[in-house]
C-alpha cells in the first residue's frame, strides 16, 4: 500500500521553511491534522480541512482516516520526541511518509557550536523534573526540551540544590523564527523574569566543590540514600548487581526494596531500564519514592504490598532480586515461576534461616553460592583494626531457556 500519511515537521519559519514534497503534501491532503500553533503557520492556499489534536490526546483522528490523504504537522523533527514516534507504532511504515525539519536540538547544537552527537538530550514535556539528576555530571554539556517558560528557573533551582549552581545555562527561544533570543547565564544567577513556552535549555554542567561525586558504576556510597538501616550496601551491592547483569530495556523485580537501592542502581546504568520495587513498609515506601527521585530514576515503580501476593498480575522480569522475604513461604517459587527464561535471579541472606533457604533452592535449581565478607578499618584506641560486617550469603543462579 502506498503512504496514506504524511507526517511534516514544521519549524518556525512555517509554510516557507517546507521543502517541495513537504509543500505538495500539504496541498494535496484532505486532512491536515496537528496543534493550533503549527496549524496557524499554514497559509490560505492549504485548503484541506484543518483539525485540532483532541485533549486528552488521541490518535485516533489520524487513525480513523487511514486511507485518506492525510497530513500530521509536528515541531521540528517528529521523530524526535515526536508525534512520529507515537504514529510509528501504530502505522506500517509503508504506509507513512516522514519528512523532518531540523529538531530544536540540532538548531540549538547549531546555535552554540556543540558537535550534538556528545551532548546528552532530554526531554522535560510532561515528563517529571527529577530524572535531570541522572544526568548531572560535571562536564556534561546538556540539551533539554522545556515544559514551558517555567521549567528554565525549575532546572536552575535543580541545579543549585545538587551542587551544580555554577553550571553555565543558556536558553534559547523560538529557534529558527523572527522572535528568536538567547538568554545566557549560571544557574545561581538565573533570574529571567519571563521566557518564552518554546525553548530549550543548554547547561555546560559544573559541580561545585561540595558536590557529591556518584557514578552510574555499581556501589553508590550508602550516604547517597536515605534509609533506616534496611539498606545492601555499598560493597554487597555492586557485587550483587554484577551478578544481576543489567543490559538495555530490561525489566527487574526488586522483592522486599527495603530503600530502592538495588532498583535505583539497575534504572542507572541505563536509560532504558526499567524496576519494580516491591515493599510492604509504608516508611521504606516513603524512601523509595524520595531516593528515586533524588537519584534521577522516578521512573521507577513502587509496587505496594507483600510478596509473594503482590507479585500476581506484573509484567515478567528479566532479572529478580530477593532482599526481603527469602524465608517467606511461596516467593522463590513464585518469583522463578514469573521470571523469563534466560533471566537471573539473585537472592541474598544474612540469617542461618535465610541462609538454610538459599541452600535449599540451590540443591533444587542449581545456581551459585557465594560468601562475602567485608571489614573495614576503625579506630581501636590509639590504633585501628578491621571491623567485620555480617557476612553475605549470595545465590546466583539463572533460568533454563527451556523452562
Amino acid at each position: 500500500m502506498s503512504p496514506w500519511l504524511t507526517v511534516v515537521g514544521i519549524g518556525e519559519d512555517g509554510f516557507k521553511g517546507l521543502g517541495k514534497n513537504a509543500r505538495r503534501a500539504l496541498l494535496g491532503a484532505s486532512r491536515i491534522v496537528g496543534g493550533q500553533r503549527q496549524l496557524d503557520l499554514l497559509p490560505v492556499c492549504i485548503r484541506g480541512e484543518r483539525q485540532l489534536w483532541p485533549s486528552p490526546f488521541s490518535l485516533a483522528p489520524v487513525l480513523e482516516q487511514r486511507g485518506e490523504a492525510v497530513c500530521v504537522l509536528a515541531s521540528g523533527d517528529p521523530m524526535f520526541y515526536g508525534v512520529g514516534a507515537s504514529l510509528a507504532r501504530q502505522v506500517p511504515s509503508e504506509e507513512m511518509l516522514i519528512l523532518p525539519a531540523p529538531s530544536s536540538c540540532s538548531l540549538a547544537a547549531a546555535r552554540l557550536g556543540w558537535p550534538l552527537q556528545e551532548v546528552v538530550t532530554l526531554s522535560l514535556v510532561a515528563r517529571p523534573l527529577a530524572a535531570l539528576n541522572a544526568q548531572l555530571f560535571s562536564g556534561v554539556r546538556l540539551l533539554l526540551l522545556s515544559n514551558d517558560g517555567q521549567s528554565p528557573a525549575a532546572v536552575a533551582q535543580l541545579l543549585g540544590e545538587r551542587g551544580f549552581g555554577s553550571s553555565r545555562m543558556s536558553v534559547l527561544e523560538h529557534l529558527g523564527g523572527d522572535a528568536e533570543r538567547r538568554i545566557d547565564s549560571t544557574a545561581n544567577a538565573w533570574n529571567a523574569a519571563s521566557v518564552a513556552d518554546l525553548n530549550v535549555i543548554a547547561i555546560e554542567c559544573l559541580a561545585d566543590a561540595q558536590a557529591p561525586r556518584l557514578s552510574r558504576l555499581a556501589g553508590l556510597p550508602d550516604s547517597a540514600f536515605q534509609h533506616d538501616g534496611q539498606l545492601t550496601k555499598r560493597d554487597v551491592r555492586a557485587i550483587t548487581l554484577a551478578r544481576l547483569a543489567p543490559t538495555p530495556g530490561e525489566l527487574l523485580w526488586d522483592v522486599g526494596a527495603g530503600s530502592g537501592s538495588i532498583g535505583i542502581e539497575w534504572m542507572r546504568t541505563h536509560p532504558s531500564c526499567r524496576a519494580l520495587a516491591i515493599e510492604a513498609d509504608d516508611g521504606r515506601q516513603q524512601l523509595i519514592e524520595h531516593n528515586r527521585d533524588a537519584l534521577g530514576v522516578p521512573g521507577l515503580q513502587l509496587i505496594r504490598g507483600k510478596a509473594p501476593q503482590a507479585l500476581a498480575g506484573l509484567e515478567r522480569p528479566d532479572a529478580i532480586f530477593i532482599g526481603g522475604g527469602v524465608t517467606r513461604v511461596g516467593v522463590f517459587e513464585t518469583c522463578w515461576e514469573h521470571l523469563k527464561p534466560g533471566g537471573r535471579l539473585v537472592a541474598n541472606a544474612v540469617t542461618l534461616q535465610s541462609e538454610m533457604a538459599l541452600m535449599n533452592w540451590r540443591e533444587r535449581f542449581g545456581g551459585e553460592l557465594t560468601r562475602i565478607h567485608v571489614a573495614q578499618a576503625q579506630p581501636l584506641g590509639e590504633f585501628d583494626t578491621w571491623r567485620q560486617a555480617l557476612p553475605i550469603t549470595l545465590l546466583d543462579l539463572v533460568k533454563p531457556l527451556d523452562a
